[in-house]
This record gives C-alpha cells, structure tokens and sequence, in this order.
C-alpha cells in the first residue's frame, strides 16, 4: 500500500489572484519532506504531476503559472514510506470533483478499502490516498457536509493524516487528525489577501505569509469566497506528535506545536551533554545538516570547541539531497559518498560526532570510516533519537524490521547488547542513544503527548497490532 510522509499546501486568494507560483515556492520550501515527485491542483483540471524535484522543472515554471493559472490550488512533494516510486503514485489525486494531497500512514487500508467496494489491491500499486479519498467523496455524497463526513470517517480510518483538499467550486480544505501525528500551520499573506495551509511554517515563510497558528488536531478549515471558517471534526484530547519530526524531519526554520525546530534541537545537544559529558573530547563535529544545531548546543554546554569536520558536496548530483528519505539503498550510499572530513580538523583528535538518528547504519558506518581515513585517534557517536527498533505505521520511512541497524533477528538480549552491536556494526568507539525522556523534556512537549512507538514498539496510539513485513513485501523492491 503506498503510505507516505509527504509535504502539503492548500492555497486560497481572496483577491482572485494567481496562487500558482505560490505553490511552487511552497513546495519548493518543503522539499525536504519529499524529494521523489510533485505536483498541483486546480479546479475544474486533472492533476499536474512530475517525478524528481521541483527546481528540476524551473524551464517549465513560467507555462505551468499560465496553463494551471487558479485562485485556489493544492500541492503535494512525495517520499514514498511503502510503494514504488513512479508518476502513478505522485500526488494530488482526484476522485469525482475533489482533488486530495495527504501527508502520512492509514493504517487500515485494506479494511477501509472494503467499504469503497472491496477492490482488490496489491502493496506495491495501490494508495491509501486513494482510498480515502474515494470513501470520504462517498461520505459526503451520503451526508452532504464535509465535516460530517470527516466525522465517521475518522472513526472508520486508524492511522496519521494531514490532508489538503480542493474542490471544484474553488473551495480548499484541510485536515489533520485527532492526535496530531503529523504538523500542520496556517497563516496569510496580506499582500495579495491570501490565506494558506502547509506542513511546515518554512511553506509560509518562502513565500512572506505571516504564521498564524497549528492546525489543531482534529480540525477542519474551509478557505473561499467567505473568507476562512473552522470546526472540530474530532473531540480526542490524546496528542500523539511525532517525535522524528523535531530530530530530523522538520525544517530548522519551521515552527510546530509552538516550538521553533531550530532551537528545539540546539537543547536536544544540551541535554545530551548531561547525560553523556565526554570531557575527554577535543571536537564536536555534526553529521550534515539536521545534526548541526544539537553539536552546537552540545558543544556549548560542555566547553569543547565545535567545528565542521564533515562537509556535504553541494555539488555533485545527489549532494543536496537528504539520504534518509531516499527510497533506495543504492541511492542513500550515493549521497553519503559525497561527505567529506576535513582531515586538518579531524587528524590526531578525539572526535565526538552527533547526528540526529541511527536507523540503517548506512550513513554512520561510511561516515566513521571516512572519519578514520582521515586520521581520527578515536570517534565518539551520540544519537540525539533514541534507538529505533520497529518499523514505523504512521508515515516515516522504516516499515521493516530487518532493515534496522538495531534488528537481532527475535534474540533475546538486553538494549545495552543491542546497542554494543550497533556500535561493532559501524566502527565507534562509543556508541550514545539519547532516551525518549530526555529527548522530550528537550524539546518541551510531554512525554505522553509524543509518539515513541518506533523506540518501543506499543502501537496503541495508532490503534494497531501490526504484523512486521519484509521491504520487498512492502515497496516491491
């Protein structure tokens, strides 16, 4: 089943201006989130979708603003969490007269799907963007209001969603479910009486609209002709945010749940500094980019000078992209070849080296041999996450176990001997996890109000007793 975390923007102009190069920013300003396809929405017109970058279409911008010109519009970047990676998959979508962008996981899709008439689908063809989005057209057929049919719909549904809709009388909508998996903000943009929905806040900045506020969970907000109007599809008080978000996934500009990324992550390298104070060390180093702001803060709460050892060559083909979200092995081994020691800096020290997560081990093993190569005495690894042990349901790239640097096959052994594994796997010397408190209390948000089902495995949040499947099961690779 194609599953996703993704980027999405709704745009509405009041004035009736052309929001089509708004949305192009927008998406560009959240490519981060997504890096394997894009497209828009407008009324009355199939969806336009491209696979690759936004930027990779710059020739085309300039026909696309006129072809696709609109008041309203919806866009959407992909990363692909199961399914492949091909233009079918590509979003928005449309099912009769409402266009769909969705950012997460529907947990249930195959029970959802027997209420849209029991197709029959595959992991690797189908979308639960798709299903969704033709049982919720369904919904509102029957009920004739959207938030009521939201309202039974999020009872039928299990799993993390933001969505954007659009119809064909210009209205543009937008969602986020009742625990608040996945961010999303609002804001406006005075200049053209503009208002708009997105994942991030970095969304509204690229294009001078001012942030309003989260979305909260479990609310509907209509933009038109009327101006914005808002209501609760969903009454659950139970937050459920992910935590990946604050160490890697958001932008460090954004800003979600009223916490800025940026400085979320520098206290997350200040707490880290209390729990693992290596005051041996001569450097701290980040692994490029969404580590830097913890080495910082690390760096500056223990007293040990912090510089950039490790440089990311912006250059080559895939050196500006993120190798995470990548879908492919192949291609996340690429991207961590064009990272680069600084050997003056690294040469005869003790290096401590923060990145933001440990998953595959891919980046963290090239990077410490890099290390090596260029002369380290010794490398000291902390991981401002936690160790990630089961594969994730609510929209993040894991959703298998055996691909895990910390997967030990159902032997029964302790976390400290899961974690000497991992570091003998990728060449450390020391080998630090941050724990889920820690991280929480960094970032300023309760632990109970989190979502660590990756850390630990219960999966009541999402309402689910998964069954762990193989990759080649899940994506068809």
């Amino acid at each position: 089943m194609v599953k996703e975390n993704c980027g999405v923007v709704g745009i509405f102009s009041q004035d009736g201006s052309n929001v089509i190069p708004m949305i192009i920013d927008s998406l560009r300003a959240l490519q981060h989130r997504g890096q394997e396809a894009w497209g828009i929405a407008v009324p009355n017109k199939d969806p336009m979708k491209k696979l690759g970058l936004v930027s990779a279409a710059a020739s085309e911008f300039k026909k696309i603003t006129l072809e696709y010109s609109s008041p309203s519009a919806i866009g959407h970047v992909r990363y692909s969490t199961i399914g492949k990676s091909n233009l079918e998959n590509a979003q928005p979508l449309k099912v009769k007269d409402l266009c769909i962008a969705h950012n997460g996981t529907i947990s249930n899709v195959e029970e959802l799907s027997n209420l849209v008439g029991g197709c029959t689908f595959t992991p690797q063809n189908s979308s639960d963007t798709l299903v969704a989005a033709q049982r919720l057209v369904s919904l509102i057929s029957e009920k004739g209001k959207f938030s009521t049919a939201l309202s039974i719909l999020k009872n039928e549904m299990i799993g993390s969603y933001c969505f954007t809709f659009l119809s064909d009388d210009n209205s543009v909508y937008a969602a986020r479910d009742p625990r608040g998996f996945r961010p999303m903000v609002f804001g406006q943009k005075e200049e053209n009486n503009s208002y708009i929905v997105a994942s991030e806040s970095s969304a509204l900045s690229a294009v001078g609209a001012k942030l309003i506020r989260d979305v909260n969970p479990g609310e509907l907000i209509k933009f038109s002709k009327n101006g914005m109007e808002t209501e609760m599809f969903s009454d659950d008080n139970q937050r459920t945010h992910c935590s990946f978000e604050f160490t890697y996934f958001a932008h460090p500009t954004s800003k979600m749940e009223g916490k800025n990324v940026y400085l979320a992550r520098k206290r997350i390298g200040q707490y880290l500094a209390k729990k693992f104070p290596i005051k041996d060390a001569d450097l701290i180093i980040p692994v490029p980019d969404s580590a830097r702001p913890a080495a910082l803060g690390y760096a500056q709460e223990i007293g040990i000078p912090f510089d950039e050892g490790l440089i990311k060559d912006r250059y080559s083909k895939k050196g500006p992209l993120r190798s995470f979200i990548e879908p492919h092995q192949s291609d996340r081994i690429e991207i961590n070849r064009w990272i680069f020691p600084i050997n003056e800096i690294i040469e005869g020290k003790h290096v401590v080296v923060i990145d933001d997560s440990l998953v595959r081990g891919t980046s963290s093993r090239a990077i410490i041999k890099a290390l090596k190569k260029a002369g380290a005495k010794k490398i000291s690894m902390l991981i401002t996450y936690p160790p990630i042990r089961f594969p994730c349901y609510a929209g993040i790239d894991f959703p298998s176990q055996e691909e895990l640097a910390t997967f030990v096959n159902g032997k029964d052994i302790s976390l400290e001997e899961i974690i000497e594994k991992v570091r003998s796997d990728i060449g450390a010397d020391f080998l630090g996890y941050n724990d889920s408190e820690n991280l929480a209390n960094a970032i300023g948000i309760p632990h109970d109000s989190m979502c660590f089902t990756c850390t630990t495995g219960n999966y009541d949040s999402l309402g689910i007793k998964p069954s762990f499947k193989t990759r080649i099961e899940l994506k068809g690779e």
